[in-house]
Order: structure tokens, then sequence, then C-alpha cells
């Protein structure tokens, strides 16, 4: 049975605006019945571990697919608790999703694909006009069904996210926000698990300000907000902040209290990005100096503010940290014992990604100079070394690799309950045989 992708979401997404009503639950939990199956809805097979209801080694909401609500928030909790964060992976293609996919599944554990504006244009198509983010909001809303669909088939719970919302770049968030309250109204959970709005660039009081204005918004829906305090280093899809001030790139435990201060009143459906010398992108070994007891200062300090309504293990807030290509496996693991969940992967995969590509090549270089020719003969075809999907596929392998490290560094490895992920069957190959890549 096949599915045009604009049948495909108008059938998720309903008609008009109106669909979304002030009836929803105002909570900043959502709880209920599973949401409907992609597979269930169009009948699509679910077998194995798509078929699963929950995980072994999960809180019981946690389930294959994209979670939202209370078994986003179960999970996170979880990550926690048991001292791992999840690997947050930006994704601009089809391929790249399904290579983070396959690692989760192969390290048995979940994992977050997220979206940068940037990305999500990428998605739509380079050609597409993008005027008021028409390319963005569309390249990521396609990104989303992929995900979703995908997600339930591989048999992992998945946060889907979108990256860096700057002040300028609010519009874009605000489209997919409303094609998740459509959803919502639709399928009983949001079409994406949370949104991060980075307003680190603006004075403080206003980033709280927004940042307030749009976990209402989010929160009745069961969406998280990631929000960014301080300043990562570095240039990242656009974003050049390699000549920052070095005090702005570490946040104060005061500036962290006022965040939660003013957030938790709102909805608890929320992270905080502090600053700790964050940097994006790779440099050499001594230039970027993290500090990590930033966050356990900053723990310390909101729960003796707070008191009684501290949580057992004085860690109120969940951090995020971004910038973490090239960062020592100590300083990262360091920060996940203060009590961060999630941390951002993205220039570290875009090479591992180009290296697969480029030692494919490297591998089969005298095959891939034209269509006929190689080698083995003058008249010997070359279609099975130029079809896309090989050269694709060996940067899939390559990130999955890469991945695997990710998974091992952040403490995320076995934590379903899955076991080892079996092979698989019955695989197509190009139609003139594929190469052992």
């Amino acid at each position: 049975m096949k599915f045009g992708f604009a049948l495909f979401a108008t059938a998720v997404l309903g008609s008009g605006a109106d669909a979304f009503t002030s009836g929803i639950k105002r909570s900043s939990r959502v709880r209920g019945a599973s949401p409907l199956k992609i597979a269930e809805e169009f009948g699509l097979p679910c077998e194995d571990e798509c078929a699963l209801e929950s995980f072994p080694n999960m809180p019981a909401s946690v389930h294959p697919g994209v979670v939202t609500g209370q078994a986003m928030i179960d999970l996170l909790d979880h990550a926690k608790e048991n001292g791992y964060a999840i690997p947050a992976v930006n994704c601009v293609s089809s391929s790249g999703i399904n290579a983070c996919l396959e690692a989760a599944r192969k390290n048995d554990a979940p994992i977050i694909i997220q979206f940068s504006s940037g990305g999500s244009q990428f998605y739509g198509g380079k050609a597409l006009d993008n005027k008021n983010y028409a390319a963005a909001i569309s390249g990521a809303v396609s990104g989303a069904f992929h995900v979703r669909t995908m997600a339930e088939q591989y048999g992992v719970p998945v946060i889907l996210h979108t990256d860096h919302c700057a002040k300028k770049l609010l519009p874009w968030v605000d489209g997919l926000l409303a094609a998740s309250e459509r959803y919502y109204a639709k399928q009983g959970e949001p079409l994406f698990s949370s949104h991060m709005i980075d307003l680190s660039e603006e004075p403080i009081e206003e980033n709280i300000e927004i940042c307030k204005e749009y976990l209402a918004r989010m929160s009745k829906i069961g969406m998280l907000l990631e929000m960014e305090l301080g300043i990562t280093g570095g240039e990242e899809d656009g974003v050049n902040n390699e000549d920052v001030a070095i005090e702005d790139l570490y946040s104060k435990p005061e500036e962290i209290y006022q965040v939660y201060n003013e957030l938790t009143p709102i909805s608890d459906l929320f992270t905080v990005a502090a600053a700790f010398g964050n940097v994006h992108g790779v440099y050499s070994p001594g230039n970027v100096k993290l500090e990590p007891k930033i966050l356990t200062r900053a723990q310390a300090y909101i729960s003796e503010k707070i008191g009684d309504k501290a949580p057992e293990d004085k860690k109120p807030v969940k951090f995020v940290f971004h910038g973490g290509s090239g960062s020592d496996v100590s300083d990262i693991q360091e920060a996940i014992s203060y009590g961060v969940i999630k941390m951002n992967i993205d220039t570290d995969t875009q090479w591992s990604y180009w290296e697969g590509i480029k030692n494919f090549e490297e591998k089969f270089h005298d095959y891939l100079q034209g269509q006929i020719g190689n080698p083995e003969g003058v008249d010997k075809p070359n279609k099975k070394y130029y079809d896309p999907r090989e050269c694709m596929r060996a940067a899939e392998v390559n990130t999955v690799k890469r991945l695997d490290q990710c998974f091992a560094d952040l403490k995320c490895v076995n934590v379903l309950g899955l076991g080892k992920m079996a092979e698989a069957e019955n695989v197509l190959e190009p139609r003139r045989g594929g190469l052992p890549v």
C-alpha cells in the first residue's frame, strides 16, 4: 500500500487551525492511553520490537517510536536517575536519520533526533523558496513524519527535537508549533517532542520572558522547551560565536536559578542548556576549557533556595550539553553526574558521514571514473559502484560506528533491555549486486 506525503500529512494534521481548541487540558504532563502508532494507522508491518508496548528496563510509558509528554519526561528522568545522557544528533537527510536509528537499536538505547533551521530547509530542498521559512517548516515536518514512521520500525524510543532557534528564527518554530497543535487535535500528542529556543544573545530578562510564553503554549500539548543560558562558542549552522567574550561562555548559578524559578510555576517541561565553556566544532587540544562543576554548583545553589521542594538527588535541573564534539570523555561523564541528560552531536557525525564517502571513493576510485571501463576490462560496467546507495550506505555505516562511541561515552548502552539487534533479512541490493560496504 502506498501513501503520498500530501495525503499522509493531510490525514494526520487535519484541516483548519480551529482543530486545536481551548478544551485541551492545561497540564505540564500528558497522561492517558498511548497514541495510535503510525504502523497501525496506515497498515504497515509492525513486528518484533515495533510491536512492543514498552521496554523491559524502561518505565511503562516509554514505547517504540517518538515519545512525547509523560513518556518523554519518564525517559529523561530515567536517564538522570541512572547516570546516562541521550545523544542528540542533528540530521539533514533520511539517510542520516536511518543511521541514527540503526545506531540506537544496535546500542539498545534511546536517541534524540533533531533538526536545525538550516537542516530543515535542506531536508525540504535547497531550490525551494524559504520566504517566511516555508521550506524550513515543510522540511522539518517532512523529516518528522519520516522519524515517526521509521522509529517504530527500528523499535527504539526517540525524542524528536529542533535545535537552536534564535530570535529571528522564531517564525520557523511558530510554524512547527502550529503543526504540532493540529497533530495533537487529531492524534492526542504533538508532532514534535520538543523545541529549543535560543535567546542567549538577548538580555536575560527578555530571554526568560519569551521562553515563558513558549513554555505556556507548548506544555498544554505535552511539549518540552529547551532554553539556552549563556553562549556556546564556536560556529554552527551559520551562527558564529568564535569571538564571544570568555565570561559569556560560563553561566552563573544565580542565572540558572532565575530561569528555574520563573519557568517552574508554568511547567516542569523544560531543560536548560547552561554554558560551562562549551564550543561548537572541533578545535586543537587546550583551546576549549570546560568547567562542568558550574553545573553541580548550580544544582546545589537551587536546591538550597527551594529547600524542602528539592528532589532527593539534589539535582532539580535537567541540563543539556551543547558543543560536545571533541570533548574529553572525563568532562562529558562528569557533566552527566551533575544532571546532564542530553548531549548534542553534529560536527563529529558530519565528519563521519563524509569520511564514509571519502573512504568509499578511495577504495573504488578506479571503478568511479566513468560508466564503462575499470581495471577488470575496458567494457566492464561500473553501475554497482556509482549507484548512490553504495556511497550513502558507506556513509551510514561509518556514522553508526562513530555513534557507537558516542553512546559509550554517554553511558547510554544496553538501557532498553532488548538485547542484540538481529541481522536484517531479505535486504534488497542494487540490481547488479551490492558491494560489501
